[in-house]
């Protein structure tokens, strides 16, 4: 595992509530997210596994074949004390530039406040005439359908994007970024371990996300089966045929420093949102 304790660190530029730092690490930037304080009260764990979500979230991302924002786990010391860590590649530079759907929103249509209703981020995106409406379409609904997978809560219009190359004028969906809010990163290993099927399936099928219809949140899994969404649905077809669950268990299995009851957890609750899909994807 990486230590990056003694990289060259720059002053931090990026927004978000964990704590971070900017450090440049074999000529290369990184956003390094470490693990959050734990808020709530009877919990036994000091942090949640944030960087244990985003490195395993991202990298699920990438072996679906998903564009996404390359990812190291690390260790860092600090004040005496290891903390586990992901270190996140920065993908912009001085030619490319990161504008997140909320700005994009703000400028369609500078009258209404956009938030995270479905109906609204489809306006936008179909409105704006400075991206590629269908391929954003696509990119939107691919990412959606990963996120499912993974059980990401947090896909606020803050952490997707697009990225400019301020040369060319050339605006494209940008890499996925931000995972650190999927695969349950509250739970604590004796959580795990004593969870029974039962209780697993309900959080595998009970998961939200925060992109909304009709003012509620959507249930990822009963808005996939209800199959009422063309773009959603062709983005199952085009999704499903690369999900590897035998390349995605094998990658779990062999991170480090993630306990034994955290990669079972993973993985099984992965196999039932992936078994979802893949009933979708054969009624089609």
């Amino acid at each position: 595992m990486i230590d990056f304790t003694n990289a060259v660190e720059e002053f931090n530029n990026y927004k978000g509530s964990e704590k971070k730092k900017t450090l440049i690490y074999s000529n290369k930037k990184y956003l390094v997210k470490f693990p959050d304080p734990i808020r709530e009260k009877n919990k036994n764990i000091s942090y949640i596994n944030n960087a244990f979500s985003e490195y395993v979230g991202s990298n699920i991302f990438k072996i679906v074949g998903v564009k996404v924002q390359n990812t190291i786990l690390g260790k860092y010391f600090y004040k005496g004390k290891e903390k586990i860590v992901c270190a996140c590649e920065d993908f912009t530079d001085e030619e490319h530039v990161l504008y997140e759907f909320e700005n994009l929103a703000l400028s369609t249509n500078p009258d209404k406040k956009i938030e995270t209703e479905l109906n609204d981020i489809m306006e936008v995106i179909n409105e704006n005439k400075m991206i590629n409406n269908k391929e954003t379409k696509e990119k939107f609904w691919e990412m959606f359908i990963v996120d499912s997978l993974i059980g990401n809560t947090d896909r606020y219009n803050d952490n997707w994007g697009f990225l400019l190359n301020k040369k060319t004028g050339q605006i494209t969906f940008s890499p996925i970024y931000d995972c650190g809010s999927c695969l349950n990163p509250m739970l604590e290993d004796k959580e795990l371990k004593s969870m029974n099927e039962i209780e697993l399936k309900n959080l595998a099928i009970n998961c939200y996300s925060c992109i909304k219809e009709n003012g509620k949140k959507i249930n990822y899994m009963s808005y996939i089966k209800q199959m009422k969404s063309e773009d959603c649905n062709n983005a199952v077809k085009r999704i499903f045929k690369n999900i590897n669950i035998a390349k995605i268990n094998s990658f779990i299995d062999e991170v480090e420093n993630i306990s034994n009851e955290k990669k079972e957890f993973y993985k099984r609750i992965i196999k039932y949102r992936y078994d979802i899909l893949q009933n979708v994807y054969k009624a089609m």
